[in-house]
């Protein structure tokens, strides 16, 4: 069996996506979060770091998880007792580490939520594209497609149909990707030029926005716009290190 260094990984990962250079949410908490014996020999990849997905991480033999949103986001975390402490005590009994990137992973040209999305839609001549904590997170791309074409393309991408705000116009010419819960800042999204913007929730009012700046917007759902990053991210590191890593799918329906 092929096994790889964890500190080796995490080094390799905090190059690729350099954490450091960014600011992120508090609960972020960007690189290895816990850690394991040392070794490698699978690699499980999923959107979120909770009970569920540790389960099917250990289930699928993995001792190191890779996550987007990781295990510290929200003061409900703590204290590790109850479903914490039973998600505690699986991670140390199975010797599973957990790394996490959050904006970097979001950010990153190449392995990034924002780019691979672009790429699976056909995007090109990418350019950086909405501001947020001093560092582009998206991207933004130039092109001419009805908007009708590019919600079908978007939801055979993401695996459903997207909620559109049709309050733009019908043909597409500048489209800025920004995954995740971008939705409540469409005057972002417009301030820097588009007239389209893909993004994965958003609330109500942003519907009413939206009409009043004449924006499309597409809402794919938080969690299926992110699946593309920790894929990846752990596609990467398996041709990287020589492991094979498997996607845990534990879509919230959001």
């Amino acid at each position: 069996m092929s096994h790889a260094s964890l500190p080796e990984i995490v080094e390799y990962c905090q190059a690729l996506l350099q954490p450091e250079t960014f600011e992120d949410w508090d609960g972020a908490v960007n690189g290895l979060q816990i850690q394991n014996s040392g070794n490698v020999t699978r690699i499980a990849a999923s959107v979120d770091a909770s009970l569920a997905t540790v389960k099917m991480a250990v289930a699928a033999k993995a001792d190191l998880l890779v996550a987007h949103h990781g295990l510290f986001w929200s003061s409900a975390t703590q204290p590790w007792t109850g479903r914490r402490y039973e998600l505690f005590e699986l991670l140390v009994k199975n010797n599973l580490a957990v790394f996490s990137s959050h904006l970097p992973l979001d950010a990153h040209p190449e392995v990034g939520n924002n780019a691979q999305l672009s790429k699976a839609l056909g995007l090109r001549r990418l350019k950086p594209f909405f501001l947020e904590k001093g560092r582009f997170l998206g991207f933004q791309s130039t092109t001419s497609i009805a908007r009708d074409t590019l919600g079908h393309a978007l939801g055979r991408v993401i695996g459903h149909p997207p909620i559109l705000l049709p309050c733009g116009l019908e043909r597409c010419r500048r489209i800025g990707i920004v995954t995740g819960a971008a939705g409540s800042q469409l005057k972002v999204a417009a301030a820097e030029g588009v007239d389209t913007f893909i993004t994965g929730e958003g609330p109500h009012w942003t519907h009413a926005l939206a009409e009043d700046l004449g924006l499309n917007v597409f809402y794919g759902g938080h969690y299926a716009t992110e699946t593309f990053g920790v894929k990846a991210l752990a596609a990467r590191l398996s041709k990287a290190f020589e492991v094979p890593w498997i996607f845990l799918d534990h879509p919230s329906g959001l």
